[in-house]
């Protein structure tokens, strides 16, 4: 199953468009806010959740005068900024509290901005009761996407990841079995053109100084690293029903062609846009209209030049670990995702080195037995042993 076929499926949205949006306060979460901030009479915000941003959440709720906000840290329970939730507004507590938001009847879209692989029980509720599913959290379709993509319906799974978005804007109009590959591109990060040697003394401060986004710190990490886009390359698969060797990863500095498709007669389609999620945020809600731009358009005579390289996998091994972890298939991606998420943060933490991080990946990869996929309990489970020898080796290196 892939949503491919999904511009032919183009049912009639309501208006306004009743949207949850989970991961609030992260930075995708504060975009999509702009954007209904920006089309108050075709969004209407019905339902937030955090993780623990009491104060920033509830703020969010009065200005939009949401009906539901759920914290998913149990501890902010008896917060006293709770006092100013308003009134009528119900309020949801726990692991599980996104995901009940994301069945809501006055409920039509649900953003999924959740960071980690905690994302995979909303997308899952979501995809469940049959909304529409913006996905803008890459790790629940590669630790889960054997689960997820059977549910997805034609014209109702609309990719929010910039990359995603761009491929998916490309293949509107045209057939399934023309589309030979897929160009992923990337910025290479703040890290490109650096030898190993060079990496070995690179800081998290350094890594966090993304060229040309600006998001939350796990995937600037990730950005810098190139594991960033090996999930993509998996979420990619996924999403469109790629073969691995149909998609190709390309190093674009500038930001500016988010991702092509490549066609049998030789054609690209390219999609181009400014380094702003707000633009592919906008169109998972809109589609298939278009509305009035929230970010500024690309002044192309200011662009001067566009460029484009190979990824350099030896300096940044992530991106092959998680590739190869997504050819293998059933638990292997979701033991790959967790390892990272702990290797991550422990980096940013300078509790280990920057190429600390693909070998931390790669012992646990080469420690896990891969198992078909059959339920979210099992992949629960193999979250949890890959995040214990995680940080297992993270002491070891400490």
């Amino acid at each position: 199953m892939s949503i491919f076929e999904a511009p032919g499926g183009r049912a009639p949205r309501p208006c306004p468009l009743r949207v949850a949006i989970l991961g609030c306060t992260g930075s995708v979460g504060r975009q999509a806010l702009d954007v209904c901030r920006r089309h108050p009479d075709r969004l209407q915000v019905t339902a937030l959740s955090a993780y623990r941003s009491v104060a920033q959440t509830l703020s969010a709720a009065r200005e939009f005068g949401v009906a539901h906000v759920a914290f998913a840290d149990e501890q902010v329970r008896h917060d006293p900024a709770l006092a100013e939730l308003p009134q009528g507004c119900e309020l949801g507590f726990g692991s599980q509290a996104a995901a009940d938001l994301a069945r809501l009847d006055d409920v039509d879209a649900v953003l999924v901005s959740v960071v980690g692989a905690a994302g995979i029980h909303a997308s899952l509720a979501a995809l469940e009761a049959g909304k529409i599913v913006c996905p803008a959290n890459k790790e629940a379709l590669v630790v889960g996407g054997e689960l997820l993509m059977p549910l997805a319906r034609p014209g109702r799974l609309i990719p929010v990841d910039s990359e995603h978005s761009a491929i998916y804007q490309c293949l509107v109009g045209e057939r399934r079995e023309d589309a030979v590959r897929v160009w992923l591109t990337c910025s290479g990060g703040p890290f490109r053109g650096r030898s190993r040697a060079q990496l070995a003394q690179a800081s998290a401060a350094e890594a966090l100084a993304h060229p040309t986004w600006k998001m939350g710190p796990k995937i600037t990490i990730d950005c810098a690293t190139l594991m960033n886009k090996g999930l993509e390359v998996i979420e990619a698969h996924h999403l469109f029903g790629l073969p691995y060797d149909a998609i190709a990863v390309l190093v674009h500095p500038q930001s500016l062609v988010h991702s092509m498709v490549e066609f049998a007669d030789g054609s690209v389609k390219a999609q181009l846009g400014p380094a702003d999620m707000r633009e592919a945020i906008q169109y998972a809600f809109s589609y298939p209209e278009r509305w009035s731009a929230s970010v500024t358009p690309v002044d192309f005579w200011e662009v001067g030049s566009v460029s484009f390289e190979a990824p350099d996998t030896q300096a940044f091994a992530c991106l092959d670990l998680a590739v190869s972890a997504g050819r293998a298939g059933g638990t292997l991606p979701c033991a790959m995702n967790a390892a990272n998420e702990v290797a991550n943060r422990a980096f940013r933490e300078e509790r280990v080195g920057f190429l600390d991080v693909a070998r931390i990946v790669e012992q646990v990869m080469g420690q896990t037995v891969r198992e078909p996929v059959e339920s979210l309990g099992q992949l629960m489970e193999v979250d949890a042993r890959a995040r214990a020898l995680a940080r297992a080796f993270v002491e070891e290196r400490a």
